[in-house]
């Protein structure tokens, strides 16, 4: 699965690719054809930035769906994922 998000700049209008899992809240970047700094943000003002981020949220929640599937199905068992666990693994000791 392609782990990258198309973005592009509010200066120049270039699209370039970014890995999803770093474009989170907080994160900037530099267009790396007019080297402005953009900015990150979910509830950013730019429609292009709402959009990419709107798209790396659901491509990294897909990643981890894939990632969980992938772990259960070598596991051979499912894995208990319930709020109180903390996403991590909790093997049943009876």
């Amino acid at each position: 699965m392609d782990d990258s998000v198309q973005v592009r700049c509010r200066r120049c209008k270039t699209v370039f690719r970014e890995r999803a899992r770093r474009m989170q809240n907080g994160y900037s970047r530099q267009c790396p054809c007019c080297e402005v700094v953009l900015f990150f943000e979910e509830d950013s003002s730019e429609p292009t930035i709402k959009r990419s981020m709107r798209v790396a949220r659901n491509l990294r929640a897909a990643m981890r769906e894939q990632e969980f599937a992938a772990l259960t199905e070598s596991r051979g068992k499912p894995v208990d994922r319930s709020r109180h666990a903390g996403g991590r693994e909790v093997e049943d000791v009876r």
